[in-house]
């Protein structure tokens, strides 16, 4: 199957962003960008019939609406229209493992009401084996305005292999033409602390121990995408708060989650749940070993 881009549509103005987010990730990574819609009562298709009669008649609008818009800001991309008659979650759960990426709305903590961004997009992203996208109705759409090149920031745990997460970071980072900033966050613990803070001599160990390691994970990428311009940022903080004050006006914030196994239930940790549900950017979730 040709590599694409699938991004799930459901009428929402969360959905429609999604869409226009995921054709601009398409274009610049020249992939086909595929628009899902599904609903277990779709009718099977071909239906050959009326408007007035056709049970699809909505759905195929939804979708062909979408995609006149996005033909039309990016003329020289592919774009596929899918209906899918099946239950959304297993819908875009089995688009999800057949696309290079899946891009669905979101709209955080704020009260839900469609169908895909109520019960279905949270499942997907703590199940889908490739990265998934949330992007919130308000994300502007580059190339609508001039704006200058915004940096993607990646959150790094540094305990364990991340390099499915940079990876996929460094590759966005590159097609984008954009700078990297890899971010790590770590809690002071308790011996550490002082009436007035945090003991000088414990945060300077801290940092210098976190540098080190950072710039170990980040030195065969760096090497890899020598295009790529990577910054590094070290806080001594909780993760949440350090990778949410660092995404703060960024393009895209790039977070991991542990890779489902069977017999395990699939949950988000707490710095994927913060970015979400308190991120403004569109924030990708990367499950990784």
């Amino acid at each position: 199957m040709q590599p694409v881009i699938t991004v799930g549509l459901d009428g929402s103005p969360e959905s429609l962003a999604a869409a226009r987010w995921a054709a601009d990730e398409a274009e610049k990574r020249r992939l086909t960008l595929r628009l899902l819609h599904a609903w277990p009562l779709l009718a099977p298709e071909p239906a050959h019939a009326p408007s007035e009669v056709d049970q699809n008649y909505w759905a195929k609008r939804l979708v062909h609406t979408a995609r006149a818009e996005l033909q039309a800001r990016h003329p020289g991309l592919t774009i596929v229209g899918s209906l899918v008659a099946d239950d959304a979650q297993q819908a875009l759960l089995q688009a999800a493992s057949e696309s290079e990426l899946m891009v669905l709305g979101s709209r955080g903590l704020e009260s839900v009401e469609s169908y895909f961004l109520g019960g279905v997009s949270m499942p997907v992203v703590a199940r889908a084996e490739r990265p998934v996208v949330l992007v919130r109705a308000e994300t502007p759409v580059e190339g609508a305005h001039p704006t200058p090149v915004s940096r993607l920031v990646v959150a790094l745990k540094l305990n364990g292999s991340c390099d499915d997460l940079l990876d996929f970071a460094f590759h966005t980072a590159a097609a984008r033409e954009a700078p990297l900033v890899a971010v790590h966050g770590r809690s002071v613990p308790l011996h550490a602390r002082v009436p007035w803070g945090v003991d000088h001599t414990a945060a300077e160990e801290m940092t210098r121990d976190a540098q080190r390691e950072l710039s170990k994970a980040l030195r065969p990428w760096r090497e890899k995408y020598p295009q790529v311009d990577v910054a590094d940022s070290i806080r001594l903080a909780s993760p949440a708060k350090a990778v949410l004050h660092a995404a703060e006006g960024a393009a895209l914030l790039v977070v991991g989650r542990r890779a489902h196994r069977h017999g395990v239930a699939p949950h988000l940790g707490h710095v994927a749940h913060a970015a979400i549900h308190h991120g403004r950017c569109p924030v990708a979730v990367v499950p990784h070993d």
